[in-house]
Formats: structure tokens, sequence, C-alpha cells
């Protein structure tokens, strides 16, 4: 013991304060239990076998008369625009394109040129898909590339984008760091 004295302890609260904080309470649990039924009704797109199917379909969809080519992994692309000429990166090196991704579906989750800006990333860092197209491309070129889930973010998106995805994107190589 110190010889100071113990402060004491604070009343409990009790009136409208009380009443005002337990209904407040209540109208969040009831909320909560109320939301909670509606989330588990909305269907996981990654659990749906149709979803799968479509996002396999999105692949084998894509034919080699249209200018398609397969990579490593099922990975496919095809060259719209430049001639496969300019600088090629590797892996090691740090790119600038502009972009924009998208679902089978066409929904948008990304776009550089929505933002007014490309962007630069070290390709080695980027999902692997990226990875094996980029340095198929010269500066100056653009490319159209088709993901399958495993070459992209796999089992468990990331974000906007759903589990298992197939994702389109369109790249423009604008530079490589150091070399253009």
């Amino acid at each position: 013991m110190t010889g100071k004295p113990t402060p004491p302890t604070p009343p409990t609260p009790s009136g409208a304060g009380t009443t005002l904080g337990a209904l407040g309470a209540a109208a969040l649990a009831i909320g909560v239990l109320m939301l909670v039924p509606a989330l588990a009704q909305q269907p996981d797109r990654t659990q749906d076998p149709a979803w799968h199917n479509a996002q396999q379909a999105a692949l084998a969809s894509l034919k080699a008369e249209d200018g398609w080519r397969a990579l490593q992994g099922g990975l496919q692309w095809r060259r719209t625009a430049g001639d496969g000429q300019g600088a090629r990166p590797t892996v090691s090196d740090t790119v600038t394109v502009h972009y924009e991704g998208s679902l089978t579906d066409g929904t948008r989750f990304d776009s550089s040129w929505d933002r007014g800006e490309p962007a630069t990333f070290p390709l080695g860092r980027l999902v692997k898909a990226w990875q094996l197209a980029i340095p198929q491309m010269g500066v100056g070129d653009t490319i159209e590339i088709a993901v399958p889930a495993d070459l992209g973010y796999g089992p468990r998106g990331k974000g906007p984008i759903p589990g298992d995805a197939t994702l389109l994107f369109r790249i423009e190589l604008i530079a490589i760091e150091g070399r253009t």
C-alpha cells in the first residue's frame, strides 16, 4: 500500500443515456441479423458450375484465324497494333503501359486509359500472364490477352475480380525503363 487513497468507482449510468445506448445496440443487432441472410442469398459465382463453364468457354472461343496465339498455361494473346519490331522487355524490366482489364461478361475492373495516365510496373511483380505476354511485345505494340484464372488471380480473386475468373486485357507497351 502506498498511502494514496483509491479513487472512487464511477457510478453505473442509468436513465435516458443507458436506455438509448441499449436501444442503439439492439437496433444494430437487428440490422446485422437482417443483413446476414441477405448476404447469404447472394450467389457466389466461384461456386457456380455454369459460371465456371462460361470462363472456360470464353477461352475456347478464341480462334487462331482471328489472330489468337497460345502461350504456356493456356494464355491466349494477339497483336492488335504494331509490328513487334520495337525493343522487347524481359521479366526483370520495369515497363510503362496503358491497359484495361475486364471480365468475360464485359465488366471493366481497371483502366489506365480511364485514369488518363499510363502505369509503370516492375514486370516480375505482376501476374504470371503479364510476365508471359508482355515480353512478346515490342515498344509501341498493343496486344489483347485472355488469361486463365491460374495465370491471373487464381481461386481467391482480388478486389472486384472474383476467384477463378478468366480475365481479358488490352495492353499497350509504351516504354521499358532504361532502354526506351
